[in-house]
């Protein structure tokens, strides 16, 4: 082998060397590529597996307060801010307040106040919300979702709502509803705030937590033919949907005496007084008492009691029994009378 022949086989041995080094580093850099995105998978599927399928809200992560309160609603609002008309109050239901994509029911008292600015133009939602929030955490609470409701959500919460809080809830008819829900955990009673926030107005409504408690009881037929053997007359409790004439599926059981109260004395003729409290304006008061005692007769008729036995009539709110000036005056006033003929 002469010189120039040793040099090039020296240069092609070097080269080999070389080419096989590139090959073995990409060769382990691969390995190392492949490890690096097991371990990625691997420490994803752990994460996974520790977080739960779904975000559900739980209760007992917000703080509980023990802040001293005020009177019921415990909120105002803000200078420059009033309501359009008075605010509502409701001495027991139940609204939904929109939590982490889902509608967490609250039964109890419940505060409804639709927010106006003092002068045309000035109202602001940012201004209100902020008012809002500095209250809420003054009280111990926190914001526990800011999210927008679907409209069909809405919409299949039905009457109930439309009846009792839809113009708290903000702009239904629109795309969705954007609504801030506050809460302020407490012992005696957790205290809900929701907040819609449109361009024009607001609507705050302010719901606390409280146990059902039965004030309406159920008359038997032999009570109920005790007070009108010597009084004359019986007044009940008989419930309705909220300014309609539909008699509520727990009134039944009462419908269901008078139909025995009336069997067990097939003399026996009634006249059905419709009475209303003093909310709203007197003729449409007048109109709905004359409904709901056409209702109890008709409800009575269907089953086989005659029509000559009953009569009914409607007088608004102006035979009150009790004080119109406080919530339990006027459930007392919400009356059907059976009067004796």
């Amino acid at each position: 082998m002469n010189y120039a022949t040793g040099i090039f086989f020296s240069m092609c041995i070097a080269a080999s060397l070389v080419a096989c080094k590139e090959k073995t580093d990409l060769a382990n850099m691969a390995n190392q590529a492949a490890e690096l995105a097991q371990t990625v998978a691997k420490k994803s599927e752990q994460v996974q597996q520790a977080q739960p399928a779904t975000h559900e809200f739980d209760i007992n992560q917000v703080p509980l307060s023990h802040v001293a309160l005020g009177d019921f609603p415990y909120i105002s609002l803000p200078s420059g801010y009033m309501s359009n008309g008075e605010p509502e109050t409701k001495r027991f239901a139940r609204f939904p307040f929109w939590v982490k994509g889902q509608a967490h029911w609250v039964e109890g008292r419940f505060y409804l106040v639709n927010v106006y600015p003092e002068n045309e133009g000035e109202y602001s939602p940012y201004e209100v919300r902020k008012n809002l929030e500095a209250q809420v955490e003054q009280m111990g609470g926190v914001k526990v979702s800011e999210e927008q409701i679907p409209y069909d959500t809405v919409k299949s919460w039905g009457d109930e709502i439309t009846m009792g809080f839809i113009k708290g809830l903000g702009d239904v008819y629109s795309t969705s509803v954007m609504a801030n829900v506050y809460l302020v955990r407490r012992d005696d009673g957790n205290i809900w705030i929701h907040f819609a926030q449109g361009t024009t107005q607001g609507g705050i409504i302010v719901g606390q937590e409280k146990a059902f408690q039965q004030t309406a009881q159920l008359l038997p037929a032999s009570e109920m033919k005790k007070q009108l053997d010597s009084a004359g007359k019986v007044a009940l409790q008989v419930k309705f949907a909220t300014d309609k004439t539909d008699i509520l599926p727990d009134s039944q059981p009462q419908i269901e005496q008078v139909m025995q109260l009336l069997k067990d004395d097939p003399s026996l003729k009634l006249a059905i007084n419709g009475h209303t409290d003093n909310s709203g304006e007197a003729a449409h008061n007048q109109t709905l008492s004359e409904g709901r005692a056409a209702a109890v007769v008709a409800a009575l008729a269907t089953k086989g009691v005659a029509s000559t036995r009953l009569a009914a009539h409607g007088y608004g709110d102006s035979q009150p029994v009790a004080d119109n000036a406080t919530p339990e005056g006027k459930a007392k006033n919400r009356r059907v009378e059976l009067v004796k003929q």
